[in-house]
């Protein structure tokens, strides 16, 4: 089991970022256990051939930008009978990028999250987390929105959440990647 502190801060995009299309890409199947929970943390997720479980939890109180992450493998058939106990998902495409000088992931969210589009910026420490500065190309900064986080997401519909968004004036996006 790999056990490691994350550093990340999230947005929503205005836009997607030039030069996305040729980018690499893998796409993620995301299932949250137990679908009893209003906002789960126990993720599993698959990537290709790849399967794990994970719980990430805030390392104090309720900072989402610094969060413990536990994660262990699981194997095919594991997954598939773990994910069966759910209907709390999400299929989104992750693209990986070089912008505003870091690495960073952008997930356009498929199915019924479709025209739903952010960015994930991950750092080193808090220092580099804190230190950095808002890119003009994203809309808002929803690190410490529940509304956003995957947990959250879901097993809901774009439909669903875009009242929750428009306080950041967020349009749903053409995604036709």
């Amino acid at each position: 089991m790999a056990t490691e502190i994350e550093y990340e801060k999230t947005y929503l995009l205005k836009s997607l970022p030039d030069g996305i299309e040729k980018a690499d890409s893998v796409l993620i199947r995301d299932v949250y256990i137990p679908d009893t929970a209003r906002h789960p943390i126990l993720r599993l997720r698959q990537k290709d051939d790849s399967y794990v479980i994970t719980k990430k939890c805030p390392v104090t109180g309720t900072d989402s930008s610094i969060q413990y992450e536990h994660t262990i493998e699981l194997e095919k058939d594991e997954f598939e009978a773990l994910a069966g106990c759910s209907k709390k998902d999400f299929v989104k495409r992750r693209y990986f990028m070089n912008l505003a000088g870091r690495s960073a992931e952008v997930d356009i969210y498929h199915e019924r999250l479709t025209g739903l589009a952010v960015i994930d910026f991950e750092f080193d420490n808090e220092s580099e987390k804190d230190d950095f500065e808002t890119p003009d190309f994203v809309l808002a900064d929803v690190t410490q929105d529940e509304s956003i986080a995957g947990g959250f997401l879901a097993g809901k519909s774009i439909e669903d959440i875009l009242p929750l968004l428009s306080k950041y004036g967020y349009n749903k996006l053409e995604t036709n990647l």
